[in-house]
């Protein structure tokens, strides 16, 4: 709610109709109306209210309204461009965890890979360093540039045999050939009989971040396992979670035309070291409204526009210095000393800040075509600023000029595709 509000918003949040602390999923458990609360109504009723507290206090009809969520808080937001269009002239997204019946059952699967503990497949979180490591060596020249920085994985032809032990090699920094067969599982795409797509892949370059493959405890996630305990699961894996009605709780309606209709503008990025949610599934739902919409004549870029930011982990923060900041749902907190900062210190303005980039292309009609990312010293502001670099709209990506600081966002451009 701060988030808003320091910034001169009138704002609300909601508990989704419930009281709970992170990570417990117990007040679900035969709870049908709850879970209702959970998937839209708590939110969509908490801001028809708030419109109407708004409207009377300030006595105005109407004004524009903005949303901003990430992780759990960009699934609301799509829930609400997809079941109530009317309710936002601005949608503004983050890693959405958009598709939970996939989701926590991924989370699993993915844990699963790791184990057991005593296997020879296992590969210990102590490897994980190394892993990112070689990754970062081969990954980082693809995009003409090392920097310490993997701009696109998905330009990596990675050659994950490098890492295998030999005579010679340093046990404790190389991984057997088993442990490869696990480490290739990690990144890949799950698929089910008849090449049924399920879930994506964690990214390469999201190492730092592996909570989900840490299985030291010899269980996977435990969050994902009290969802599947307390929503009613029976673990048969993502066809029971989908006839179990959990599609009430995925943000999976492809056809959002609605609110593109009534002038509404949505924002969506998310981080290509994402540990959590693998970035490669807000991909997914991109290019699923864009066949859900071509074939009715709609473009998507002057409604919706997506942003992939290289190094930043889920919502915020990264590991290899990349630029990060963009003044996003949950950011402030990835900062130093960060409670009550508002926008992008030193730079409070729509080329830096994402929020402001949404209100301007809502009120002004400008589109965003890139957003720049910001690194403070240290993660502090205090100390100045490291490094600046632009983050360009989906599928473009930035490639530096040849010349001029690579730290300055002003030696960079956007470039169309995979040029």
């Amino acid at each position: 709610m701060l988030y808003g509000a320091q910034r001169g918003f009138a704002s609300m949040t909601t508990n989704t109709g419930h009281n709970g602390t992170n990570g417990d999923s117990t007040w679900a458990l035969h709870q049908p109306e709850k879970k209702i609360d959970w998937a839209y109504r708590a939110m969509h009723g908490s801001v028809v209210i708030a419109k109407q507290v708004v409207s009377a206090f300030y006595s105005k009809k109407s004004f524009t309204s903005f949303y901003a969520g990430c992780s759990t808080g960009g699934y609301q937001g799509l829930k609400e461009v997809q079941m109530f269009p009317e309710d936002f002239d601005g949608v503004l997204v983050s890693a959405p965890a958009w598709w939970h019946s996939h989701l926590q059952t991924w989370s699993i699967k993915v844990g699963l890979y790791n184990l057991p503990v005593n296997s020879s497949h296992h590969i210990p979180a102590s490897l994980f360093p190394t892993i990112g490591a070689e990754v970062l060596r081969q990954c980082d020249p693809s995009d003409g540039l090392v920097d310490g920085i993997i701009s696109d994985p998905r330009r990596c032809d990675v050659n994950l045999e490098a890492l295998l032990c030999t005579p010679s090699a340093n046990k404790s920094a190389c991984l057997t050939s088993p442990q490869i067969s696990t480490l290739y599982k990690i990144y890949t795409d799950w698929y089910e009989a008849d090449q049924t797509f399920v879930y994506n892949h964690l990214e390469l370059g999201s190492e730092s971040q592996w909570s989900l493959i840490n299985t030291t405890s010899g269980t996977p996630d435990s969050f994902s396992i009290g969802y599947v305990q307390n929503w009613d699961f029976n673990y048969s894996i993502v066809q029971t979670a989908e006839r179990l009605n959990l599609a009430m709780h995925d943000a999976s309606n492809y056809n959002i035309s609605a609110f593109r209709a009534r002038g509404g503008k949505l924002l969506h990025y998310h981080g290509y070291a994402d540990g959590f949610i693998p970035t490669g599934c807000s991909v997914y739902y991109y290019k699923h409204v864009q066949r859900a919409l071509a074939p009715m004549g709609i473009e998507l870029d002057d409604w919706y526009r997506l942003f992939l930011i290289p190094g930043m982990n889920h919502c915020s923060k990264s590991a290899v210095n990349a630029p990060w900041y963009i003044a996003g749902p949950n950011q402030a907190g990835g900062l130093v000393r960060g409670t009550g900062i508002r926008s992008v210190p030193g730079f409070e303005d729509a080329e830096h800040d994402m929020l402001m980039a949404l209100v301007r292309w809502v009120e002004q009609k400008q589109a965003p075509d890139q957003i720049i990312g910001t690194k403070y010293k240290n993660d502090t502001v205090s100390e100045g600023v490291l490094r600046q670099r632009p983050i360009c709209n989906y599928p473009n990506r930035a490639v530096y000029n040849g010349s001029g600081d690579v730290d300055d966002a002003r030696s960079w451009k956007c470039v169309k595709g995979l040029q």
